[in-house]
């Protein structure tokens, strides 16, 4: 039996195969989830529809996280279908890509702060809020992605950094403003993948080669990596772990002067 036999979990921000939101999927389909998707819009529904038959589920809803009537329409259909629900994994990030070159008081301006907070970071409680009555009771967990940027300032990263710090916030007020209804939140800080999220990011290959050369494991993670700690946080083995930013970089986070050995 696997650790997350009889969940149900929803799966938000699947864009590709190479996304670390499949790579959650994929483990959590492992463990015995029965999982539900949202796609973006029409040009993802195909690409989403693949990859939910794939993991055997047939439930699949258009979500622009943006908007708070989707947001709604999403969690009536899965009352509608399952009458209760105990994961939700949020892989949402977005920030114009002229927001990510260049140096951050260069390029930042109010339209695009607003855009990546609102995607990146708002959208994360959005669905909490729109969900909690599903997961009530039910020992549920919610999951976010961050990233080191959050925390340290990375090249280019600029606004996205802002959003990220503001979306770990967010996982400690949610954690414990919905501990008392046996739900838990945490977030995970993944290394550098190459996905299609990250393709928005410059330099990303001099980053990827940077921490594999200098992270404790000398290899960068892999979304199987991201995806496995990802099934354990949302399982019941996990049920005294909420509030918390698990880093999942090969411990790169943890080194200093690195390249200097």
């Amino acid at each position: 039996m696997g650790m997350l036999e009889g969940k149900k979990a929803l799966i938000v921000g699947v864009a590709s195969p190479r996304s670390i939101a499949w790579g959650i999927a994929e483990a959590m389909h492992r463990e015995g989830a029965e999982l539900a998707f949202t796609y973006q819009n029409e040009k993802l529904q195909s690409r989403v529809q693949k990859i939910a038959d794939q993991t055997g589920s047939s439930l699949t809803m258009p979500l622009d996280v943006a908007s708070d009537e989707q947001i709604e329409a999403v969690f009536d259909t899965i009352e509608k279908e399952w009458g209760a629900l105990d994961i939700i994994v949020h892989a949402v990030g977005y920030a114009p890509r002229e927001q990510l070159e260049g140096e951050f008081a260069d390029v930042v301006d109010r339209e695009g702060f607003r855009i990546a907070h609102d995607i990146s970071a708002y959208s994360f409680p959005a669905l909490a809020r729109a969900g909690r009555h599903l997961m009530k009771d039910r020992n549920a967990a919610l999951l976010t992605l961050s990233y080191l940027g959050a925390v340290r300032a990375m090249p280019s990263y600029n606004v996205m950094g802002l959003a990220k710090a503001s979306l770990e916030s967010s996982v400690r007020y949610l954690a414990h403003g919905l501990g008392a209804d046996g739900i838990r939140v945490n977030g995970i800080s993944a290394g550098p993948i190459k996905t299609l999220a990250a393709s928005g990011v410059s330099k990303l290959r001099s980053m990827l080669e940077h921490v594999e050369e200098t992270s404790p494991i000398r290899r960068n993670v892999t979304k199987e990596d991201v995806g496995n700690a990802a099934a354990f946080l949302c399982s019941d083995l996990a049920a005294g772990i909420t509030g918390e930013i698990t880093y999942v970089d090969g411990g790169y986070s943890t080194v200093g002067m690195a390249g200097l050995d």
